[in-house]
Protein backbone atom coordinates (compact mmCIF):
# COMPACT_ATOMS: atom_id res chain seq x y z
CA UNK A 1 0.00 0.00 0.00
CA UNK A 2 1.30 3.45 -0.91
CA UNK A 3 1.05 5.91 1.95
CA UNK A 4 -0.29 9.24 0.74
CA UNK A 5 0.76 12.29 2.75
CA UNK A 6 -1.76 13.17 5.47
CA UNK A 7 -2.24 16.24 7.66
CA UNK A 8 -5.23 15.42 9.84
CA UNK A 9 -5.29 18.54 12.04
CA UNK A 10 -5.45 22.00 10.46
CA UNK A 11 -7.10 25.06 11.98
CA UNK A 12 -8.72 27.56 9.63
CA UNK A 13 -10.04 31.12 9.99
CA UNK A 14 -13.22 29.57 11.42
CA UNK A 15 -11.27 29.49 14.71
CA UNK A 16 -7.76 31.01 14.49
CA UNK A 17 -5.20 30.13 11.88
CA UNK A 18 -1.96 31.08 10.18
CA UNK A 19 -3.97 30.94 6.95
CA UNK A 20 -5.73 34.12 5.87
CA UNK A 21 -8.31 32.08 3.95
CA UNK A 22 -9.46 28.50 4.28
CA UNK A 23 -8.37 27.90 0.70
CA UNK A 24 -4.80 28.94 1.56
CA UNK A 25 -4.44 25.73 3.57
CA UNK A 26 -5.68 23.61 0.69
CA UNK A 27 -3.55 25.37 -1.91
CA UNK A 28 -0.48 24.75 0.22
CA UNK A 29 -1.51 21.11 0.71
CA UNK A 30 -1.79 20.67 -3.05
CA UNK A 31 1.56 22.33 -3.66
CA UNK A 32 3.23 20.12 -1.03
CA UNK A 33 1.51 16.93 -2.28
CA UNK A 34 -0.47 16.38 0.91
CA UNK A 35 -3.49 14.39 -0.26
CA UNK A 36 -5.57 13.93 2.92
CA UNK A 37 -6.39 17.04 4.93
CA UNK A 38 -8.41 17.47 8.10
CA UNK A 39 -10.15 20.67 9.18
CA UNK A 40 -9.94 20.78 12.99
CA UNK A 41 -11.26 24.06 14.38
CA UNK A 42 -12.02 24.89 18.00
CA UNK A 43 -15.72 24.52 18.86
CA UNK A 44 -16.71 24.91 15.22
CA UNK A 45 -17.97 22.86 12.28
CA UNK A 46 -18.84 25.99 10.28
CA UNK A 47 -16.06 25.46 7.74
CA UNK A 48 -16.98 21.89 6.80
CA UNK A 49 -18.98 22.51 3.65
CA UNK A 50 -16.47 25.00 2.25
CA UNK A 51 -13.68 22.54 3.10
CA UNK A 52 -15.53 19.75 1.33
CA UNK A 53 -16.18 21.76 -1.84
CA UNK A 54 -12.65 23.13 -2.05
CA UNK A 55 -11.08 19.72 -1.43
CA UNK A 56 -13.07 18.25 -4.32
CA UNK A 57 -11.79 21.02 -6.61
CA UNK A 58 -8.20 20.08 -5.75
CA UNK A 59 -8.70 16.30 -5.65
CA UNK A 60 -7.92 16.20 -1.95
CA UNK A 61 -9.59 13.88 0.53
CA UNK A 62 -11.23 15.81 3.39
CA UNK A 63 -11.47 14.88 7.06
CA UNK A 64 -14.07 16.66 9.19
CA UNK A 65 -12.84 17.21 12.73
CA UNK A 66 -13.34 19.50 15.74
CA UNK A 67 -11.43 20.42 18.92
CA UNK A 68 -12.57 21.11 22.48
CA UNK A 69 -10.99 21.99 25.79
CA UNK A 70 -12.53 19.84 28.51
CA UNK A 71 -11.93 19.47 32.23
CA UNK A 72 -11.16 16.32 34.19
CA UNK A 73 -12.10 17.28 37.74
CA UNK A 74 -10.33 14.30 39.31
CA UNK A 75 -7.08 15.10 37.51
CA UNK A 76 -7.41 18.78 38.43
CA UNK A 77 -7.91 17.97 42.10
CA UNK A 78 -4.95 15.60 42.04
CA UNK A 79 -2.73 18.19 40.34
CA UNK A 80 -2.22 15.98 37.28
CA UNK A 81 -1.26 17.81 34.08
CA UNK A 82 -2.86 15.98 31.18
CA UNK A 83 -2.21 17.65 27.79
CA UNK A 84 -2.12 21.24 28.98
CA UNK A 85 1.33 21.73 30.55
CA UNK A 86 0.19 24.61 32.77
CA UNK A 87 -3.31 23.70 33.96
CA UNK A 88 -3.90 20.43 35.81
CA UNK A 89 -7.01 18.59 34.66
CA UNK A 90 -7.52 20.68 31.56
CA UNK A 91 -7.75 18.27 28.64
CA UNK A 92 -7.82 18.99 24.92
CA UNK A 93 -10.01 16.56 22.98
CA UNK A 94 -10.56 16.28 19.25
CA UNK A 95 -13.40 14.65 17.37
CA UNK A 96 -12.50 12.96 14.07
CA UNK A 97 -14.71 12.12 11.12
CA UNK A 98 -17.85 14.09 11.99
CA UNK A 99 -20.88 14.32 9.72
CA UNK A 100 -20.73 16.69 6.77
CA UNK A 101 -22.95 18.65 6.39
CA UNK A 102 -22.77 19.12 10.16
CA UNK A 103 -25.65 17.66 12.15
CA UNK A 104 -25.78 17.96 15.93
CA UNK A 105 -29.02 17.26 17.78
CA UNK A 106 -30.20 18.86 21.00
CA UNK A 107 -29.22 19.22 23.75
CA UNK A 108 -25.71 18.96 22.31
CA UNK A 109 -26.07 21.83 19.83
CA UNK A 110 -27.00 24.21 22.65
CA UNK A 111 -24.11 23.00 24.81
CA UNK A 112 -21.68 23.69 21.97
CA UNK A 113 -23.22 27.13 21.39
CA UNK A 114 -22.88 27.93 25.10
CA UNK A 115 -19.18 27.01 25.09
CA UNK A 116 -18.58 29.24 22.06
CA UNK A 117 -20.44 32.10 23.76
CA UNK A 118 -18.34 31.76 26.92
CA UNK A 119 -15.12 31.80 24.88
CA UNK A 120 -16.22 34.94 23.02
CA UNK A 121 -17.29 36.64 26.24
CA UNK A 122 -13.83 36.15 27.75
CA UNK A 123 -12.15 37.83 24.76
CA UNK A 124 -14.70 40.67 24.82
CA UNK A 125 -13.75 41.35 28.45
CA UNK A 126 -10.05 41.24 27.55
CA UNK A 127 -10.70 43.75 24.77
CA UNK A 128 -12.37 46.05 27.29
CA UNK A 129 -9.32 45.81 29.55
CA UNK A 130 -6.99 46.60 26.65
CA UNK A 131 -9.09 49.67 25.87
CA UNK A 132 -8.76 50.76 29.49
CA UNK A 133 -4.99 50.57 29.16
CA UNK A 134 -5.09 52.51 25.90
CA UNK A 135 -7.18 55.22 27.56
CA UNK A 136 -4.75 55.44 30.48
CA UNK A 137 -1.84 55.87 28.06
CA UNK A 138 -3.84 58.39 26.00
CA UNK A 139 -2.92 56.29 23.00
CA UNK A 140 -5.38 58.07 20.74
CA UNK A 141 -7.17 54.92 19.55
CA UNK A 142 -9.29 52.07 20.86
CA UNK A 143 -10.19 48.57 19.69
CA UNK A 144 -13.71 48.04 18.37
CA UNK A 145 -14.73 44.49 19.30
CA UNK A 146 -17.47 44.31 16.66
CA UNK A 147 -15.10 45.40 13.89
CA UNK A 148 -12.52 42.84 15.05
CA UNK A 149 -15.21 40.17 14.96
CA UNK A 150 -16.29 41.21 11.47
CA UNK A 151 -12.82 41.60 9.95
CA UNK A 152 -10.81 38.82 11.57
CA UNK A 153 -13.23 36.08 12.58
CA UNK A 154 -15.97 33.82 11.34
CA UNK A 155 -17.90 33.75 14.59
CA UNK A 156 -15.47 32.24 17.09
CA UNK A 157 -13.19 34.83 18.69
CA UNK A 158 -9.90 33.76 20.25
CA UNK A 159 -7.30 35.55 22.32
CA UNK A 160 -4.99 35.42 19.29
CA UNK A 161 -7.49 37.48 17.28
CA UNK A 162 -7.26 40.21 19.92
CA UNK A 163 -3.45 40.20 19.80
CA UNK A 164 -3.54 40.42 16.01
CA UNK A 165 -6.10 43.23 16.01
CA UNK A 166 -4.10 45.26 18.52
CA UNK A 167 -0.96 44.83 16.45
CA UNK A 168 -2.80 45.88 13.28
CA UNK A 169 -4.47 48.93 14.84
CA UNK A 170 -1.20 50.04 16.41
CA UNK A 171 0.57 49.92 13.03
CA UNK A 172 -2.26 51.90 11.42
CA UNK A 173 -2.33 54.53 14.15
CA UNK A 174 1.44 55.05 14.08
CA UNK A 175 1.63 54.80 10.27
CA UNK A 176 4.09 51.90 10.48
CA UNK A 177 6.80 54.12 11.97
CA UNK A 178 9.07 51.61 13.73
CA UNK A 179 10.36 53.93 16.46
CA UNK A 180 6.89 55.18 17.40
CA UNK A 181 5.52 51.64 17.50
CA UNK A 182 8.35 50.41 19.71
CA UNK A 183 7.90 53.34 22.11
CA UNK A 184 4.16 52.64 22.29
CA UNK A 185 4.59 48.95 23.06
CA UNK A 186 7.20 49.67 25.71
CA UNK A 187 4.67 51.91 27.45
CA UNK A 188 1.89 49.35 26.99
CA UNK A 189 4.13 46.60 28.40
CA UNK A 190 4.81 48.72 31.51
CA UNK A 191 8.41 49.54 30.59
CA UNK A 192 9.32 46.23 28.99
CA UNK A 193 10.75 46.83 25.49
CA UNK A 194 9.45 45.06 22.41
CA UNK A 195 12.01 42.42 21.48
CA UNK A 196 10.71 41.56 18.02
CA UNK A 197 11.11 43.35 14.73
CA UNK A 198 7.82 45.17 14.12
CA UNK A 199 7.52 43.44 10.73
CA UNK A 200 7.73 39.99 12.34
CA UNK A 201 3.99 39.98 12.93
CA UNK A 202 3.80 36.52 14.51
CA UNK A 203 6.50 37.39 17.04
CA UNK A 204 4.94 40.76 17.91
CA UNK A 205 1.55 39.12 18.47
CA UNK A 206 3.14 36.51 20.72
CA UNK A 207 4.72 39.29 22.78
CA UNK A 208 1.34 41.00 23.08
CA UNK A 209 -0.19 37.76 24.34
CA UNK A 210 2.65 37.07 26.75
CA UNK A 211 2.80 40.58 28.19
CA UNK A 212 -0.89 41.53 28.27
CA UNK A 213 -3.27 38.63 27.77
CA UNK A 214 -1.73 35.73 29.66
CA UNK A 215 -1.89 35.19 33.43
CA UNK A 216 -0.17 38.13 35.14
CA UNK A 217 -0.80 40.47 32.21
CA UNK A 218 -2.76 43.69 32.68
CA UNK A 219 -5.55 42.57 30.32
CA UNK A 220 -5.74 38.95 31.46
CA UNK A 221 -9.20 37.57 32.15
CA UNK A 222 -9.42 34.10 33.71
CA UNK A 223 -11.56 31.64 31.82
CA UNK A 224 -14.96 30.96 33.30
CA UNK A 225 -15.31 27.31 34.41
CA UNK A 226 -18.49 27.20 32.30
CA UNK A 227 -16.25 27.33 29.22
CA UNK A 228 -14.94 23.84 30.01
CA UNK A 229 -17.30 20.92 29.77
CA UNK A 230 -16.46 17.64 31.52
CA UNK A 231 -14.67 15.11 29.34
CA UNK A 232 -17.71 12.83 29.25
CA UNK A 233 -19.91 15.68 27.99
CA UNK A 234 -17.42 16.48 25.23
CA UNK A 235 -17.29 12.83 24.22
CA UNK A 236 -21.09 12.73 23.97
CA UNK A 237 -21.13 15.84 21.77
CA UNK A 238 -18.50 14.33 19.45
CA UNK A 239 -20.31 11.01 19.18
CA UNK A 240 -23.67 12.73 18.63
CA UNK A 241 -22.06 14.70 15.77
CA UNK A 242 -20.92 11.43 14.21
CA UNK A 243 -17.27 11.62 15.27
CA UNK A 244 -14.58 9.58 16.97
CA UNK A 245 -13.30 10.99 20.32
CA UNK A 246 -9.55 11.51 19.98
CA UNK A 247 -6.86 12.37 22.52
CA UNK A 248 -4.17 14.84 21.32
CA UNK A 249 -0.80 13.96 22.84
CA UNK A 250 1.64 16.70 23.73
CA UNK A 251 4.41 14.10 24.23
CA UNK A 252 7.96 15.43 24.67
CA UNK A 253 8.76 19.12 24.60
CA UNK A 254 12.02 20.74 23.50
CA UNK A 255 13.55 19.88 26.88
CA UNK A 256 12.51 16.25 26.62
CA UNK A 257 9.88 16.67 29.33
CA UNK A 258 6.38 15.18 29.48
CA UNK A 259 3.20 15.97 31.37
CA UNK A 260 2.28 13.84 34.37
CA UNK A 261 -0.39 11.93 32.43
CA UNK A 262 1.73 11.27 29.34
CA UNK A 263 5.06 10.39 30.95
CA UNK A 264 4.23 6.67 30.95
CA UNK A 265 2.75 5.73 27.57
CA UNK A 266 1.61 2.30 28.78
CA UNK A 267 -0.33 3.81 31.66
CA UNK A 268 -1.74 6.62 29.51
CA UNK A 269 -2.93 4.10 26.90
CA UNK A 270 -4.71 2.01 29.52
CA UNK A 271 -6.39 5.07 31.07
CA UNK A 272 -7.57 6.34 27.70
CA UNK A 273 -9.12 2.96 26.92
CA UNK A 274 -10.80 2.97 30.32
CA UNK A 275 -12.22 6.41 29.49
CA UNK A 276 -13.59 5.13 26.19
CA UNK A 277 -11.05 6.80 23.90
CA UNK A 278 -9.51 4.64 21.17
CA UNK A 279 -8.02 7.31 18.91
CA UNK A 280 -5.00 9.57 19.40
CA UNK A 281 -3.13 12.26 17.48
CA UNK A 282 0.15 14.14 17.58
CA UNK A 283 1.21 17.58 16.37
CA UNK A 284 4.46 16.29 14.99
CA UNK A 285 6.61 19.43 14.97
CA UNK A 286 6.43 19.46 18.77
CA UNK A 287 8.11 16.10 19.16
CA UNK A 288 11.38 14.31 18.55
CA UNK A 289 11.27 11.61 15.90
CA UNK A 290 12.26 9.04 18.55
CA UNK A 291 9.32 9.89 20.81
CA UNK A 292 6.91 9.94 17.89
CA UNK A 293 7.99 6.48 16.85
CA UNK A 294 7.82 5.11 20.39
CA UNK A 295 4.44 6.62 21.30
CA UNK A 296 2.67 6.27 17.96
CA UNK A 297 3.84 2.69 17.50
CA UNK A 298 2.73 1.69 21.00
CA UNK A 299 -0.72 3.21 20.49
CA UNK A 300 -1.07 1.66 17.04
CA UNK A 301 -0.13 -1.77 18.36
CA UNK A 302 -2.66 -1.28 21.18
CA UNK A 303 -5.40 -0.92 18.56
CA UNK A 304 -5.69 2.87 18.47
CA UNK A 305 -6.43 4.96 15.42
CA UNK A 306 -3.42 7.32 15.26
CA UNK A 307 -3.12 10.44 13.11
CA UNK A 308 -0.77 13.41 12.85
CA UNK A 309 -1.25 17.10 12.11
CA UNK A 310 0.36 20.52 12.25
CA UNK A 311 -2.39 22.68 13.81
CA UNK A 312 -1.35 25.99 12.21
CA UNK A 313 -3.28 27.72 15.01
CA UNK A 314 -0.61 30.38 15.63
CA UNK A 315 0.40 33.31 13.40
CA UNK A 316 3.57 31.48 12.29
CA UNK A 317 3.38 29.81 8.88
CA UNK A 318 4.88 26.33 8.64
CA UNK A 319 4.73 23.66 5.92
CA UNK A 320 1.58 21.59 5.64
CA UNK A 321 3.72 18.55 4.84
CA UNK A 322 4.51 17.06 8.22
CA UNK A 323 7.85 16.64 9.91
CA UNK A 324 9.08 16.08 13.45
CA UNK A 325 10.86 18.64 15.60
CA UNK A 326 13.89 20.12 13.88
CA UNK A 327 12.32 19.42 10.47
CA UNK A 328 13.17 15.73 10.75
CA UNK A 329 11.22 13.84 8.06
CA UNK A 330 8.69 11.26 9.20
CA UNK A 331 9.85 7.65 8.91
CA UNK A 332 8.05 5.15 6.69
CA UNK A 333 6.53 3.54 9.79
CA UNK A 334 5.11 6.86 10.97
CA UNK A 335 3.72 7.59 7.50
CA UNK A 336 2.07 4.16 7.53
CA UNK A 337 0.50 4.71 10.96
CA UNK A 338 -0.75 8.16 9.98
CA UNK A 339 -2.16 6.99 6.67
CA UNK A 340 -3.91 3.98 8.16
CA UNK A 341 -5.41 6.21 10.84
CA UNK A 342 -6.71 8.56 8.16
CA UNK A 343 -8.16 5.59 6.26
CA UNK A 344 -10.20 4.57 9.30
CA UNK A 345 -11.53 8.12 9.71
CA UNK A 346 -12.42 8.40 6.01
CA UNK A 347 -14.29 5.09 6.13
CA UNK A 348 -16.01 6.04 9.37
CA UNK A 349 -17.26 9.40 8.15
CA UNK A 350 -18.48 7.87 4.88
CA UNK A 351 -20.52 5.24 6.73
CA UNK A 352 -21.95 7.77 9.17
CA UNK A 353 -22.88 10.12 6.33
CA UNK A 354 -24.78 7.23 4.76
CA UNK A 355 -26.73 6.65 7.97
CA UNK A 356 -24.77 3.55 8.97
CA UNK A 357 -22.69 2.78 12.03
CA UNK A 358 -19.05 3.80 11.79
CA UNK A 359 -15.90 2.83 13.64
CA UNK A 360 -17.47 3.77 16.98
CA UNK A 361 -21.06 2.99 17.83
CA UNK A 362 -23.64 5.23 19.51
CA UNK A 363 -22.15 4.36 22.90
CA UNK A 364 -18.66 5.33 21.72
CA UNK A 365 -17.31 1.78 21.67
CA UNK A 366 -14.74 1.22 18.91
CA UNK A 367 -14.65 -1.79 16.60
CA UNK A 368 -11.03 -2.60 17.37
CA UNK A 369 -11.26 -6.01 15.69
CA UNK A 370 -12.49 -4.35 12.47
CA UNK A 371 -9.75 -1.74 12.14
CA UNK A 372 -8.07 -3.47 9.19
CA UNK A 373 -11.41 -3.59 7.36
CA UNK A 374 -11.85 0.15 7.89
CA UNK A 375 -8.29 0.76 6.67
CA UNK A 376 -9.02 -1.12 3.46
CA UNK A 377 -12.31 0.70 2.89
CA UNK A 378 -10.77 4.09 3.63
CA UNK A 379 -7.84 3.42 1.32
CA UNK A 380 -10.23 2.76 -1.57
CA UNK A 381 -12.15 5.94 -0.81
CA UNK A 382 -8.99 8.05 -0.61
CA UNK A 383 -7.71 6.69 -3.92
CA UNK A 384 -11.04 7.49 -5.53
CA UNK A 385 -11.06 11.06 -4.23
CA UNK A 386 -7.46 11.94 -5.03
CA UNK A 387 -7.09 10.51 -8.56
Amino acid sequence: MKYANVNAHLHTPYSFSAFEQLTDALDRASDEEVKVVGINDFYSTDGYEEWNVECKRRRLCPLFNIEFISLQADDRDAGIRVNDPNNPGRTYISGKGLKCPPALPEPYASKLADVRAESNAQVREMCSKVNGLLDTLEAGFNLNFEIMEQVLTKGLIRERHLAKFLRMETCIHYRNEPDDIKIFFEKLFDGKPLKSDIYDYAAVENEIRGNLLKAGGAAFVPEDPKAFLPLESVKRIIIAAGGIPTYPFLADDAKGEFTDFERDIVSATDILKHRGIYSAEFITTRNSIETLEQYANHLHEAGFVVTFGSEHNTPAMEPVLLSARGKAPLTDRLKQINYEGACVIVAHQALVAAGEEGYVNAAGVAKLDKRDDFVAMGNSLILGKTK
